[in-house]
């Protein structure tokens, strides 16, 4: 699940604050690193049981309804379409998720409010409204309601986000990335693989494990020179005033592109401008793209660069 344009992400996070604390010991900022990857995948697990809370609280309220001293026909009869969803019934006995939830003893039952309010907000959406209404009942439409609620309710959720932060400041800036792949999980995700469906692995291969490890290793022990590289292209600047984020971003950047011969040079300055124009201030993005293009044109034409 976690993919390289997290892992970028991460690097640039903490090299800063390797930068910034006093101790700048690289194997404890090497073991934040990855602990920091492994709680984006904490969130992910995190945010698939969020679509359980929310059926068990449908549930819930279900079974209020008929517990009333007097309920109402429909009380007595309701919709069951909702809570039966089959989707969601896969998903809550996902071995994998299962284990996440047992050994890292994590839940929203501490969150009841928020699962209520979102639960109400779902309920009163003409998503849900023709879900509910249409008389279809297939997994495939059971799976499709998912993807579209995730998708409209808990993509660009300030109050989730906000919750969220407050659970784990190692979550603030991972949510965006990770909703992604639990939306590619819900697409993924098929009736007949029941229990035993394969949830997004925390990282795709070994490959990518050690991408990280090199690219932060390399980035803080050939810093010095990356920022030799980056001073000599920036003489019209005073090098002190150039935002740090900045100078943090480009010393990344010139790791990967010296020291990853198979990512081709373009690719690398895209991700890391990206970066900067999100993480950094509003020219960091112009400011980044400029003198790295400077410095990567500088080294081809001296030799010190030769890949595309």
């Amino acid at each position: 699940m976690i993919n390289r344009v997290l892992i970028r992400l991460k690097i640039i996070q903490i090299v800063y604050a390797y930068y910034q604390n006093g101790s700048k010991n690289l194997d404890s900022a090497e073991k934040e690193l990855f602990f920091s990857l492994s709680k984006a995948y904490d969130l992910y697990n995190f945010l698939l049981m969020l679509i359980i809370a929310l059926t068990n609280y449908a549930q819930r309220r279900l079974d209020a309804a008929k517990a009333k001293h007097s309920p109402t026909l429909e009380e007595l009869h309701p919709n069951m379409k909702f809570v039966e969803n089959r989707f969601a019934a896969q998903l809550e006995v996902n071995k994998q998720l299962k284990e996440f939830t047992t050994t890292q003893k994590r839940s929203w039952n501490n969150d009841e409010d928020f699962v209520k309010g979102l639960f109400e907000k779902i309920a009163d959406s003409d998503i849900y409204k023709d879900y509910m209404a249409t008389p279809e009942t297939s997994y495939e439409a059971d799976r499709e309601l998912w993807r579209k609620l995730y998708k409209t309710f808990v993509f660009n959720n300030e109050e989730l986000d906000t919750l969220l932060e407050d659970m784990s400041l190692y979550w603030n800036d991972d949510k965006e990335i990770v909703d992604t792949f639990v939306l590619k999980t819900i697409k993924r995700f098929d009736e007949k693989n029941g229990i035993n469906q394969e949830l997004l692995p925390e990282f795709k291969d070994d490959e990518d494990k050690e991408f990280a490890r090199r690219l932060f290793r390399r980035s803080i022990l050939n810093g010095d020179y990356y920022r030799h590289l980056i001073s000599e292209n920036t003489r019209n600047w005073d090098f002190d005033r150039i935002a740090f984020m900045d100078v943090v971003i480009m010393q990344c950047a010139l790791a990967e592109i010296l020291s990853f011969p198979n990512i081709p040079t373009s690719v690398s300055l895209n991700e890391y401008v990206d970066v900067a124009k999100v993480y950094s201030t509003l020219k960091s993005g112009s400011f980044v793209n400029g003198t790295l293009d400077g410095i990567v044109n500088l080294l081809k034409k001296e030799g010190r660069l030769t890949k595309n």
